[in-house]
């Protein structure tokens, strides 16, 4: 057995450096070095296991077993539902749907910055709260081009937007994750967050403006940036605190959405925005750097007559179908009549115990039929009988689906790979303790623990399930309201969605970028840090006086 030990050096700030060695290596081999994804990650994960091994004492069996399980984890959690959310989008476009469906944005409005807003932040938070795990950034990411944005600046736009949503993304889950590790109620932990991110979401919409189109962008359409964020912070506000935290994405992005709608109709931009490609570019992932007007003229008609309602409704019939499983998934019979297959088991090689001598636990969950991916794939069987696609022919499209993926693929093994390795080795465990030092100024600093937990694992509900006890424990310690820490680290995790390399991953395969993540990754993380920054002041207001007022008790 391997007992755990957080301060292998007996100076718990030098532990969390030795610690912080394979994220630190991470960020700078793929921000500051500019090396590919996949060659960051692989040296991230080989420092993490020198660290476990050299440092924390972790056998080196263990320690590989560990990389081991965290890479069979992502196959599930992350790849399977990628590959079948991509999978839906290329069904479209290899149909001419897709053409169809861009003009039905369009329509919302001339201007191709409002565009940007309704697709990649109300229609991508409605995708984040139904499947999450890299799909809104991926579907957002592919429309976008298909708008007249390159591809950098799309897959920009779409991680940026993702910000908002993901803390009750996949239908709250990372919220739920939240009250079953601390045994609180998640209700309350998602009215704090909801107090939190809804004051985030006012600001996401104005960024979002300014990356589509600069300054010029903010001057001109600044109304509906205005009212997309208040609309959606409000609806996020409310649902959050009055309602149900598990829905509040859902409505926020449908009012949202149809705010701007109804903005279109009494207000326009003085001066349109100038696409800057070709008009009707598809993707790269769909199909090459051409343009296919035989594919676009299958439905619809792209050649300025209006779409008929029937080809309307089958363009936006793939994503009613996942709205429609989704939903159908979360009614009590189904859910349990899904989870009833599951099979649970441990990770073979692995006896870990923490300090205290409890077993660490290290079960594989092989939720095979209630997993997001597996819905996300029978939508898309669903999709190809709805849009008449032939067996053979969405065979071929799936196919495509993981080739265009490539080295991304293994980017998100090793990446998954590392976060297990520091997370059952103690390395994690190390920075928390030291964060957790600073006493009252942990206010400031927990939503910084959150960040950190998502950068390595790249989903808001590991890094809840990471240090949610942590976040309370210190809360307890410092007599500070233990749902003000929990909610704060999982709204700081949201700011580093954008940046995790999972995401960028994800964002740069769905371009037909790969190899591109630090380019990527570069134009982010100054706005990860500036959101992160705003709410680490807010959530320190929140813990005195001040802004006491707001605090769930």
């Amino acid at each position: 057995m391997y007992r755990q030990d957080f301060d292998p050096t007996g100076s718990l700030a030098l532990s969390a450096l030795l610690a912080s060695l394979p994220l630190l290596t991470l960020l700078v081999l793929l921000g500051g070095l500019k090396w590919k994804a996949q060659w960051a990650g692989l040296a991230a994960l080989a420092v993490s296991l020198l660290v476990a091994v050299a440092v924390f004492g972790m056998p080196v069996g263990q320690a590989l077993d560990a990389g081991a399980f965290g890479a069979a984890f992502s196959v599930l959690i992350i790849l399977w539902l990628t590959f079948n959310a991509i999978w839906i989008y290329n069904l479209t476009v290899d149909t001419g749907h897709f053409a169809v469906l861009r003009r039905s944005f369009a329509a919302i409005s001339d201007d191709r910055r409002i565009q940007a807003v309704v697709i990649a932040f109300s229609f991508g938070a409605l995708l984040e709260a139904l499947a999450g795990g890299g799909s809104p950034i991926a579907i957002c990411s592919v429309m976008l081009i298909a708008l007249g944005f390159e591809p950098l600046k799309a897959a920009t736009i779409a991680l940026v937007a993702n910000t908002a949503p993901v803390a009750f993304g996949g239908l709250g889950n990372p919220i739920t994750v939240l009250g079953a590790v601390t045994g609180l109620p998640a209700e309350d932990f998602g009215a704090m967050a909801g107090r939190q991110t809804s004051l985030l979401s006012l600001l996401v919409p104005f960024i979002l403006v300014f990356l589509a189109d600069g300054r010029r962008g903010l001057r001109q359409v600044w109304p509906a940036a205005l009212l997309s964020g208040v609309t959606f912070g409000a609806s996020q506000f409310a649902f959050s605190n009055y309602f149900s935290y598990k829905l509040c994405d859902i409505f926020a992005a449908l009012v949202s959405a149809f705010a701007l709608i109804v903005l279109n109709r009494v207000w326009q931009p003085t001066t349109a925005d100038e696409p800057q490609g070709p008009p009707h570019t598809p993707a790269v992932i769909a199909g090459g750097a051409a343009a296919d007007p035989a594919a676009e003229r299958r439905v619809g008609k792209p050649d300025g007559g209006a779409d008929s309602t029937r080809d309307q409704v089958l363009a936006f019939t793939p994503y009613a179908i996942v709205v429609a499983l989704f939903s159908l998934a979360q009614i009590p019979v189904i859910k349990t009549a899904l989870d009833r297959p599951t099979i649970l088991f441990d990770w073979p090689g692995l006896d870990i115990a923490n300090p205290s001598g409890h077993p660490v636990a290290t079960t594989y969950t092989l939720n095979w039929a209630s997993a997001t991916g597996t819905l996300l794939f029978l939508a898309g069987l669903l999709t190809t009988a709805a849009l008449k696609v032939e067996p053979s022919r969405a065979a071929v499209v799936y196919g495509r689906t993981i080739r265009q993926f490539g080295w991304a693929i293994f980017t998100i093994l090793c990446v998954f790979a590392l976060s297990y390795v520091m997370n059952l080795s103690g390395q994690i465990n190390a920075l928390g303790l030291w964060l957790a030092g600073a006493g009252g100024f942990f206010a400031f600093l927990s939503p910084v623990v959150g960040w950190f937990g998502v950068v390595v694992t790249g989903s808001d509900a590991g890094a809840n399930a990471l240090f949610g006890g942590l976040q309370v424990a210190t809360a307890d310690q410092v007599g500070a309201s233990p749902i003000l820490f929990g909610a704060a680290g999982s709204a700081g995790g949201v700011m580093a969605k954008m940046i995790s390399i999972q995401s960028l991953a994800v964002g740069t395969a769905a371009v037909g970028l790969v190899g591109s993540e630090g380019t990527l990754f570069r134009r982010v993380f100054g706005w990860s840090i500036g959101l992160l920054l705003l709410l680490c002041v807010l959530v320190y207001l929140q813990s005195t006086p001040l802004l006491g007022w707001m605090v769930t008790h």
